[in-house]
């Protein structure tokens, strides 16, 4: 899902397998003004960051096909990306 505001802020990918967490975050970064693209699983978000390059990253860590952890750490493996994190769990419940 990806959205066509205005750029002036940056975009941002949103990473969630639950399509509703992923749908309210990316509403709230879209009112601020950054565009945003939510991935569902770890694999359509490496594609997506390796091919757009994304200013931000909010990223789940408990994916259905893989760690959130993994996929940061393939992002900063492949090449040096000026890409910030921030990393969501619901670890603690």
């Amino acid at each position: 899902m990806s959205t066509d505001s205005v750029q002036a802020r940056g975009r941002v990918l949103v990473v969630d397998d639950e399509p509703t967490i992923g749908d309210v975050v990316s509403r709230y970064l879209r009112r601020a003004g950054y565009q945003t693209h939510v991935a569902l699983t770890g694999h359509d978000a490496l594609e997506w960051a390796f091919r757009e390059r994304p200013d931000v990253i909010v990223l789940d860590l408990m994916l259905p096909d893989t760690d959130g952890l993994e996929v940061m750490r393939r992002l900063r493996r492949r090449e040096p990306l000026r890409t910030a994190f921030i990393l969501l769990t619901a670890r603690g419940e």
